[in-house]
Formats: C-alpha cells, sequence, structure tokens
C-alpha cells in the first residue's frame, strides 16, 4: 500500500504507471556557517568574525558571449568569466571586537594615516569559506572557498533611538576565483593560518 508520503514531488516518468521519489529536504537559509582566514593580518584570530555573521550572499559568476559571425549565421563562444562581489552583514558586538577586526583589515588593505599601500596583493588579501550545513551533526553539505579577497566597502551602518536592531558592519567583498567543493570536484583544503582563540 502506497504511502501519501511517496506521491509528493513531481512525477519522474510519464503514463499512467508514472513515479515519484519523494521531495528532499531542502537547503535552508539559515544553515550556514563563514570563515575567513588571513583577515586582518597573518595571525589574527578571526573565531568572532564567524560567530557575528548574519547573512552572506553566495558567489555569482558571468561570463563574455562573443559572436563569431560567418557566411549567413552567427555563432557564439564563451569569452573571459567575472566574479561578481558578495556582501557579508556582521552584528557588531559590545566588546568591539568586529569593529576592530574589520578596522585591521581595511588599514592593511591601505594604511590611512601615512597613506602608504603594499607593495603586493599577497599582503592584505585574505581567504574566505562559506559552508551550507546540514543541519544535524554541523557538518557541510556544499562548501565555497573565496580566494583573493579585499574588501571594497566597509558600511558601518547607523545608530538609531527608535529602534532596538543590533549595529551592524556590512562588507563588500571582491574576489579572484571561487572554488565548489562537492563530490564531483576534488575538495581543496581551506589553509587556515589564524590564531584560535579561547
Amino acid at each position: 500500500m502506497a504511502r501519501t508520503l511517496d506521491t509528493f514531488g513531481v512525477p519522474t516518468d510519464s503514463g499512467n504507471g508514472a513515479s515519484t521519489s519523494g521531495i528532499l529536504q531542502p537547503k535552508l537559509n539559515y544553515r550556514f556557517r563563514v570563515v575567513v582566514a588571513g583577515f586582518g593580518g597573518v595571525g589574527v584570530s578571526t573565531q568572532e568574525f564567524t560567530r557575528q555573521v548574519m547573512n552572506v550572499s553566495r558567489p555569482k559568476v558571468s561570463h563574455e558571449s562573443i559572436p563569431l559571425d560567418s557566411y549567413n549565421s552567427r555563432m557564439y563562444v564563451m569569452g573571459k568569466h567575472t566574479w561578481e562581489p558578495i556582501t557579508i552583514t556582521l552584528r557588531d558586538d559590545i566588546a568591539n571586537n568586529l569593529t576592530r577586526l574589520v578596522g585591521r583589515q581595511v588599514q592593511t588593505q591601505l594604511d590611512h594615516r601615512t597613506q602608504r599601500g603594499p607593495s603586493a596583493g599577497t599582503n592584505y588579501k585574505f581567504s574566505t569559506l562559506i559552508e551550507i550545513l546540514d543541519g544535524n551533526s554541523g557538518n557541510a553539505t556544499e562548501t565555497w572557498e573565496l580566494e583573493g579577497c579585499f574588501v571594497t566597502n566597509a558600511d558601518y551602518s547607523q545608530t538609531d533611538y527608535a529602534v532596538s536592531d543590533p549595529v551592524t558592519i556590512t562588507l563588500t567583498l571582491q574576489y579572484d576565483n571561487a572554488m565548489l567543493n562537492d563530490d564531483l570536484m576534488p575538495e581543496i583544503p581551506f589553509q587556515n593560518n589564524s590564531s584560535s582563540a579561547g
């Protein structure tokens, strides 16, 4: 006897004997984790960053379309790709840990007091790991590793007597490359060189 749960979903076969396999549990928006490595400088603990993340956008990529004209027709080939910036919203904490951490990263990218910039991108770029979690074991079912990240915009938001919302910091990150690690692609070890905090 068929169970009602087995009949939900879209039929995968045509005809009178159409069968369904039910609906898989979807990924849920609130089950995620963000880890950064090298943010604010080498050896700086970034544990507070992970604890205070409110939301993050997933990577977006676009490819240029190059037309190739010929006798009676036109075809297209793929050109260069562009990784679109992502945004991360963080809760600012009462101990000022997050403001200091973001300030260190911004200052690492450009010393605003002396107006001196770093001599190479490796001196200020960091890595970002975005993980979609299973909600049970804390294991990731989807992992994005973003390489060559730097902050293009740090929005320290505003304060307001009329609301009870937490103070936030919203970061816009540009990155050089994004890699999706799953069963179809080899896993790439994430290099987290920051020290751990108790």
